[in-house]
């Protein structure tokens, strides 16, 4: 068993970046927005920023009150669409109530979508032109690169299918010709959960929900990329039983150290296609 570690793969993705921006007539600006109190969005903001630094990438932290209202902030993006020095946008998460981040993602112009986003970014995962990827799918792409796995007609199962994970995910293993198999609650209350993940050549889970992938499902010599990060009992874990699994998969990536460190790497990458795009 292989053990998928991030760090290594995101530090010398982040050696490719600082080659990047040497080319660059500017150093790229990225524009963060957090909107109210949130430890996990400021410790968030905090790598964001110190990666930022350590690239060579202008971050511009920008902290709205909470009770700040939908057209506030809808009018603070359009300011930052129009800014010709700001070459990527991020809106920090979670929001308040009041704000729809699906509806505020969208009006964050396609050129400065730094998350990949937009819908029109989305459109273009699927056409398999784009160059800004949302970052935690572009994360697990990164770590399944590792495994040196030819993709080509592999049984891919996905469990999750959410915007930021599970769905551009299954459009970029379709444009490698795997096998894509996405798995959700239907697939849970069909009673077909284990059925599909027995198959999985390549397993990736981004539920949310501690253990929910017993070790005892992973096919013998699978990759494993466990998304969730789960807090229990002052212990952070994924959704795959991963004692057990590491028993049985020819790869898995660790919670935390997998997935995680890759993901603001690939924010950062996405900043500097940005700025490259805006530099020609």
């Amino acid at each position: 068993m292989t053990l998928l570690e991030g760090k290594p793969i995101a530090a010398n993705i982040q050696e490719q970046i600082k080659a990047r921006i040497k080319g660059l007539k500017s150093a790229p600006v990225l524009a963060s927005i957090m909107v109210g109190d949130n430890p996990g969005a400021e410790s968030y903001v905090k790598s964001q920023n110190k990666l930022a630094q350590a690239l060579g990438i202008d971050y511009r932290f920008n902290k709205l009150p909470a009770d700040t209202s939908e057209a506030g902030l809808l009018d603070i993006i359009k300011k930052l669409n129009a800014d010709s020095s700001i070459n990527g946008i991020i809106i920090q998460m979670p929001l308040p109530a009041q704000i729809d981040y699906k509806k505020i993602s969208g009006f964050i112009a396609p050129s400065k979508d730094i998350e990949g986003m937009n819908p029109a970014n989305i459109g273009k995962v699927l056409f398999g032109k784009a160059k800004i990827l949302p970052c935690t799918a572009a994360s697990c792409m990164e770590l399944i690169n590792a495994t040196g796995i030819d993709l080509c007609g592999k049984e891919v199962v996905i469990v999750g299918h959410s915007e930021i994970v599970g769905k551009p995910l299954s459009l970029m293993l379709l444009d490698r010709l795997a096998t894509v198999t996405v798995c959700h609650i239907g697939t849970s209350k069909a009673g077909k959960l284990e059925e599909h993940v027995r198959k999985a050549e390549i397993l990736v889970v981004a539920v949310g929900k501690a253990g929910l992938i017993k070790g005892e499902w992973v096919r013998q010599g699978a990759a494993v990329i466990d998304v969730g990060i789960n807090r229990v009992n002052d212990k952070i874990v994924g959704d795959v039983e991963f004692d057990e699994a590491q028993k049985r998969a020819g790869w898995i990536t660790p919670v935390p150290g997998g997935v995680g460190p890759l993901t603001v790497t690939m924010l950062m990458r996405n900043v500097v296609e940005a700025a490259a795009n805006g530099d020609r």
